[in-house]
């Protein structure tokens, strides 16, 4: 799911409605536009994308929710 949303006044203002519940807590991430990538740079970029995907297709993935909660502590520490 994602949700729009555009800045007003220092306040972030959701472009269209919603149908998620009273008092959910979102996690937002700026959507930059572009990058500052070098050439070899953005051949890392594609070659860790590709293991990914083949670590997917081979079922080595691991819940959402466990990756964001390992995230948060390594931004804590």
């Amino acid at each position: 799911m994602s949700v729009r949303a555009t800045v007003r006044n220092g306040r972030l203002i959701v472009d269209q409605p919603t149908d998620l519940p009273e008092g959910t807590v979102l996690d937002l991430v700026v959507d930059d536009e572009g990058d500052q990538l070098d050439e070899a740079e953005r051949r890392a970029l594609n070659a860790a994308i590709s293991r990914s995907l083949e670590q997917a297709q081979a079922g080595e993935t691991a819940p959402a929710d466990e990756v964001l909660q390992k995230l948060r502590a390594r931004r804590r520490d």
